[in-house]
């Protein structure tokens, strides 16, 4: 069974310069390889999973979630899987030695995409792991004397639980509201620092929104009042530039899967000058410098290495050409749509995260319709939750119009072409919506004008069974 894995995984190696894998999606290949004949694994029938049946695969516009793979990323990756697969804590032979090299390299690279020291990199699991280290490790590492943590009511959810773990633990916890664009009050960040203080935790990039905070002068702030600063740059890392010295920063969360590196490893910057200290969140074998124990694994390290050096040298390009790509999106729905609301600022923003609004209609509703579109309407830690936003909650969005928010995603290999075809597809379901919603109000009015015996009783509780029946009947109508 091993040396079938082992032979295929070779074989689609060496295949991937010819063909193409996901033929009706924005795949990292479609990048490097003409289109071709579908998956052989792919039924030429369609696709169907939980109830959903579409003719192929859909478009990707979720980058907020994860990213693909960069081919690229995948090359580099590959020997350290197949070959040179050795612990890098080995320190008796030649395997260990050059797993222990590419894990070095793999630091000096996503240090130079941050401009900090290789030093100063610690790799784990992803930038949920590298938060609680931050938020808890600094706060159980300075316990006796600092026991009040600033963040604010926007921060991803692990950010917002580690601070909750806190409270529970008796710590005093300040969550900063935001203004309608999303941006915090830098004057009601500094009136809030207390003696005790221990840390200010404030993200780059909002993962739901993409609204980017004012990095250097919260920084400024922090620095001038002696208070460490630690920030989730996960949605930032290769997409803005980011200078710790400039910003000042003593903690920074880093995550590979959202600039088109592999999922499972992240990494954590730590400023050596000034030190900050953190109380390590397990205990093991005492690897990076005893902050995080574990084997680190050296193929996924490798691949964000990779991927962040592409970064660095695509990040300006990358930009511009996503900017386009997202004018093109907007445009292309607010010419067809009216009330199309842009949720957070449109100036302070990162151009690859569209979130809108749209008045008159049910955003579940939307996305279930859109089948052929892959997005989402906020986090993917949180989609599963029927509530709405918490994050557009706290910028002011009233309840109805932040039901009807979907999050757009832009990326790398995103194509002009597929951003058309959302703009269709979106515009057509959104039209379909209203259609059908108008359709059950009729019949709604003609059952309550002819109410039952038992609608006659209470006629409050027939216009509740009618709503019921109605919107059950317009979500079974959106998935046929």
């Amino acid at each position: 069974m091993a040396s079938k894995l082992l032979a295929s995984v070779l074989l689609r190696q060496t295949s991937l310069r010819t063909s193409h894998i996901r033929t009706l999606s924005t795949a990292a290949v479609a990048a490097v390889a003409p289109p071709s004949t579908a998956e052989p694994y792919e039924d030429p029938s369609g696709i169907s999973m939980k109830g959903v049946k579409i003719s192929g695969r859909p478009l990707y516009l979720d980058m907020q979630a994860t990213s693909p793979l960069d081919p690229r990323v995948v090359d580099s990756m590959l020997p350290y899987y197949l070959s040179r697969f050795g612990n890098p804590h080995s320190r008796t032979h030649l395997y260990g030695w050059e797993s222990d090299q590419a894990v070095e390299a793999a630091r000096a690279q996503v240090a130079a995409l941050i401009n900090a020291s290789p030093k100063e990199i610690v790799f784990t699991s992803g930038a949920t792991e590298s938060n609680n280290i931050s938020v808890k490790g600094v706060m159980h590492f300075y316990k006796d004397k600092k026991r009040h943590v600033i963040t604010t009511q926007t921060e991803h959810k692990c950010v917002l639980d580690s601070c909750r773990h806190l409270q529970q633990e008796g710590f005093d916890i300040t969550y900063l509201p935001v203004g309608s664009d999303g941006i915090i009050e830098l004057d009601q960040l500094r009136s809030s620092i207390r003696p005790d203080t221990g840390l200010v935790s404030i993200m780059a990039v909002n993962n739901e929104i993409g609204v980017i905070q004012p990095m250097e002068e919260i920084g400024k702030i922090c620095r001038e009042l002696n208070v460490p600063f630690h920030t989730d740059a996960a949605q930032a890392l290769g997409k803005i530039p980011i200078d710790v010295e400039n910003w000042n920063v003593s903690l920074m969360s880093l995550s590979g899967h959202k600039i088109y590196g592999p999922k499972g490893v992240g990494a954590l910057y730590m400023r050596r000058r000034p030190r900050i200290r953190v109380e390590p969140q397990m205990n093991g074998g005492g690897q990076e410098r005893g902050i995080r124990s574990g084997t680190v694994p050296t193929p996924l390290v490798v691949g964000m290495g990779a991927a962040c050096e592409l970064a660095m040298k695509e990040m300006e390009y990358d930009e511009k050409r996503i900017t386009k790509l997202q004018e093109q999106l907007l445009n292309g729905i607010r010419a067809k749509l009216d009330g199309v609301v842009v949720n957070g600022s449109t100036e302070r923003r990162y151009a690859g995260n569209l979130n809108l609004s749209f008045a008159y209609v049910e955003g579940e509703s939307l996305l279930m319709g859109l089948k052929e579109v892959a997005v989402s309407s906020g986090s993917a830690c949180t989609s599963a939750s029927l509530e709405p936003s918490y994050v557009l909650r706290a910028l002011g969005v009233d309840e109805d119009m932040a039901h009807t928010s979907i999050r757009f995603g832009i990326g790398r290999f995103t194509t002009e072409a597929e951003i058309d075809r959302a703009v269709e597809l979106t515009v057509q379901q959104h039209y379909f919506t209203i259609e059908l919603a108008t359709q059950l109000f009729i019949a709604g009015n003609v059952l309550l004008s002819k109410p039952s015996p038992l609608c006659v009783i209470d006629v409050a509780l027939c216009r509740q069974c009618c709503l019921v029946v109605g919107v059950i009947a317009l979500s079974l109508l959106v998935m046929l």
